[in-house]
């Protein structure tokens, strides 16, 4: 880990200095410690606000990791379990099949991607979750029940288990977990993960809005400022990502578990290491083997067309590195989040990396993420 930081100065400052970035904090650590935490660039570009190491950013996907750690702490307190039928908690939740039938949709479906459900982003523009339209929870004041019903009428994409589409399905498993545990998910997480890890800054409403990273988006000659209703291109062909900064102000929005959550890159890097540590204070060890072992099978996430990524509980578990190109060892636990973050958790090497920054969708799928692994790990 020598000279870590002059390594992730070098690949940070080109991608600011490339316009690929406006701001960025990065946090590291090796066996337990910090290893790197700086801030780098802007957190709000016209305001002349620099960015500082304790800048809160709308997390996007990572509230996943955040939620499915509660759900599984649930699961080892005995509130519900992985083949525990969704509908137990939410009778309603009944969505057809291609074929008409109306499958068994489990906790471990959810957890895992699998129940068959999609994101609008994934789908056409004229697919179901387009046109009725199924919110992905990061735009808009739907209530859960109404989104629910919205995933209920667009039916799945396939039965419960046949492969692996990313999707709303952490927003219904914070559903499932609301019922069960009687409170809201901010509730839920608090006492389940955020609470226990003092991680103080993650939350589903932002209540220090001078702390709050302005999001951009990359375009030519440089990232433009991301308001309300704005349409971040994905994938060619499918509907945009509907992106709202408003909701992170919206205490009437729904508290969905797939990507609402705020917060700092320090809470974020003690979560992901805690659970690469063994889980405590909130999990078992088992748990967290779990969570960062292949729960799909045979089976392979879409987004990497090498075929050499599984999924777990909470990331994506790499089983090929050498095949995937990846700089990571085998059994990395890794996510993201669209608003422009990456996460990596290399058991192996007991590396935790965390990189949040204000810009998509450099800092999520560009360059930025595999520069800043090259600078950890590829020395």
């Amino acid at each position: 880990m020598t000279n870590i930081t002059q390594r992730i100065d070098a690949a940070v400052n080109s991608a600011i200095s490339e316009k690929r970035l406006v701001g960025a904090v990065i946090a590291v650590m090796q066996d337990g410690q910090l290893a790197h935490f700086k801030a780098y660039g802007q957190a709000d570009r016209e305001a002349g606000r620099a960015m500082k190491e304790d800048a809160v950013f709308r997390l996007a996907s990572i509230t996943k990791p955040i939620v499915t750690a509660a759900a599984m702490r649930m699961i080892e307190l005995g509130k519900f379990g992985l083949d525990t039928p969704v509908t137990d908690f939410l009778p309603a939740f009944k969505p057809k099949a291609p074929d008409g039938s109306t499958p068994v949709i489990t906790i471990r479906h959810l957890l895992t991607h699998t129940a068959g459900l999609s994101y609008d982003f994934l789908q056409p523009l004229d697919g179901p979750y387009n046109t009725i339209p199924v919110s992905a929870g990061i735009d808009g004041d739907l209530t859960m029940e109404e989104n629910l019903g919205r995933m209920v009428q667009a039916g799945l994409t396939f039965p419960p288990g046949a492969m692996w589409l990313y999707s709303v399905a952490i927003d219904v498993l914070g559903a499932v977990m609301m019922k069960a545990e009687g409170t809201d998910l901010e509730g839920v997480t608090q006492k389940y993960v955020t609470g226990p890890l003092q991680m103080t800054d993650t939350s589903f409403h932002v209540t220090d809005a001078a702390r709050l990273a302005q999001p951009y988006s990359n375009a030519a000659p440089e990232p433009v400022p991301i308001g309300d209703n704005f349409k971040q291109p994905f994938v060619p062909g499918c509907g945009p990502i509907n992106l709202g900064t408003s909701r992170a102000f919206n205490r009437n929005a729904f508290q969905g578990g797939g990507g609402c959550m705020n917060g700092k890159a320090m809470d974020i890097v003690r979560f992901l290491d805690a659970i690469r540590a063994g889980g405590a204070p909130i999990l078992s060890e088992a748990t967290t083997k779990q969570m960062m072992s292949n729960q799909i099978g045979a089976n392979r996430i879409l987004f990497d067309p090498t075929g050499s990524t599984a999924f777990g509980f909470g990331g994506a578990v790499l089983m090929n590195p050498a095949a995937a190109g990846s700089l990571l060892s085998e059994g990395s636990w890794s996510w993201g989040g669209v608003w422009g973050h990456s996460w990596n958790v290399d058991p192996g090497r007991k590396i935790t990396i965390v990189n949040l920054t204000n810009t998509t969708l450099e800092g999520m799928a560009g360059q930025l993420p595999r520069d800043i692994q090259q600078a950890v790990v590829g020395a």
